[in-house]
């Protein structure tokens, strides 16, 4: 059963009220297309593909999030070509919040996108940022760390908090965080010695015997802070982009200037000193990036996959002919 809508956003006592969610849904999902033509009759990408309790990955992280923030303060970044499959799981949401990309350039670009959207609306807010391809077993559990997260910027306003996870095998397609000193007063919560996206094996072994966490890429931080950041780091990439805020009417022509290229790599890996992360260990969380990471998770929760199962049928997606962005009012 879908749950959206029975979430409600909590207060906490010392977390700002300036705090606004960014939800990243532009990926493609390439590798998961043949499960998803499969479950749905198909090739969609994973974000929209209701993959486990008759819900999708999309609908589940506005759900989660709907407990860190109201509907008026989470925001949402989504391809063009993905508007049609997005409207009805966003349909809660402002269609201002909705920002749109002429086209997948991955994290890097995508994030820049939206980060300066967001400075024109909420430029002194508190940013927590929600990939949307992860399974969560307990959401109450896993945005209490976001609210923590949230509360440690408050007070170290020029840090990106993020949210690691204890390793339980060795996995070469993650991000990892080696813990550095800890963050006085702020338990399991550290500074960062290193940002290693995909590390080889042998350095990934490394790395987990002296403490490394996987990267969430759950991130809460100031949008002025991150906004520096950049502006020092890749000065160029965030002018491009700024020309396209001035003229949105050019955004196809800019986005097509623009390279592809991930934000962990680029970005995260070259200032762990800006970065200060949270160990999670009462969580059970899974990128759901692959169907082998799928199946472990079912597997982990005693439940067979219902696409294996005997009665299966494909069933044809409510947006599949979606392809026709004209009548959206969506930003773009």
């Amino acid at each position: 059963m879908n749950t959206r809508r029975e979430s409600r956003v909590v207060d906490i006592p010392g977390v700002p009220p300036d705090r606004i969610a960014l939800l990243l849904a532009g990926g493609e999902g390439t590798r998961l297309r043949d499960l998803t033509q499969e479950i749905v009759g198909i090739p969609i990408p994973k974000q929209y593909c209701r993959l486990y309790n008759d819900s999708s990955l999309l609908e589940t992280t506005l759900s989660r999030t709907r407990l860190y923030t109201s509907y008026e303060k989470i925001h949402i970044i989504i391809n063009r070509d993905h508007i049609k499959l997005a409207a009805d799981q966003v349909r809660e949401l402002p269609e201002s919040n909705i920002f749109v990309q002429p086209a997948n350039r991955d994290t890097g670009p995508g994030l820049i996108f939206s980060l300066l959207n967001l400075n024109r609306i909420h430029p002194d807010a508190i940013v927590a940022v929600f990939p949307t391809d992860h399974y969560i077993d307990n959401d109450n559990v896993f945005i209490a760390h976001t609210f923590r997260a949230t509360q440690l910027i408050t007070h170290m306003p020029d840090k990106i908090a993020i949210l690691g996870i204890r390793p339980d095998r060795p996995e070469t397609g993650y991000g990892y965080l080696l813990p550095g000193d800890p963050v006085k007063a702020c338990p399991k919560t550290y500074h960062v010695k290193s940002f290693s996206e995909k590390p080889s094996p042998s350095r990934t072994y490394e790395i987990m015997s002296q403490g490394g966490l996987w990267n969430t890429f759950v991130m809460v931080f100031r949008l002025g802070s991150m906004l520096d950041i950049l502006n020092n780091l890749i000065p160029g990439r965030i002018e491009a982009f700024s020309e396209l805020i001035r003229s949105p009417r050019k955004a196809a022509e800019i986005y097509q200037t623009i390279d592809s290229w991930n934000f962990s790599t680029q970005v995260l890996t070259r200032i762990p000193q800006h970065i200060v992360m949270l160990e999670i260990d009462d969580v059970y969380w899974s990128d759901w990036g692959t169907q082998e990471s799928i199946e472990r998770t079912y597997k982990a929760l005693k439940q067979v996959p219902f696409w294996k199962q005997p009665l299966h049928r494909p069933i044809q997606s409510r947006q599949e002919s979606a392809n026709d962005p004209s009548s959206s009012q969506f930003i773009a």
